[in-house]
């Protein structure tokens, strides 16, 4: 029998009881999301610090429903296909969530190189109508 953490339960729940799709939630043109201590190319040590930063959108957390508001996302070593980005973005070692509305995270990640790319998210985890992410980089773990 698999188990399954409580914030995964409740995370479950939370897409029954309130589904959202993109383009539900508006975002600015102009809004912006990168990382602020980390640059493509670069090389690192594992643990690392990654620090994220958002323009044209307030940061507020996960069940957060008001205007031009989200959380981040980490993306590591994927993408998001365009009907992925139709649905609220998945819970994985891949897709990391933020919900607490946190702007840096330790990540610890094996040798080798690796892709980053931040994703904003609404109160649902729903990408905006306007996807608010950064340029994907490449860090390399020594």
């Amino acid at each position: 029998m698999r188990k399954i953490s409580i914030a995964h339960a409740a995370f479950a729940l939370s897409l029954l009881a309130a589904p959202a799709f993109a383009g539900d939630s508006p975002a600015p043109a102009n809004a912006e999301a990168h990382f602020s201590n980390l640059t493509d190319g670069q090389t690192v040590k594992s643990p690392f610090l990654a620090k994220f930063e958002v323009s044209g959108l307030s940061l507020a957390p996960a069940g957060t429903n008001e205007p031009n508001t989200g959380h981040f996302h980490v993306l590591i070593d994927t993408t998001m296909t365009a009907e992925q980005m139709q649905y609220p973005i998945t819970v994985d070692a891949q897709h990391v969530h933020f919900g607490k509305a946190q702007t840096e995270t330790t990540l610890t990640l094996p040798p080798g190189k690796h892709t980053l790319q931040l994703l904003m998210g609404d109160g649902n985890h729903a990408v905006h109508n306007h996807p608010v992410m950064s340029k994907p980089i490449t860090v390399t773990v020594e």
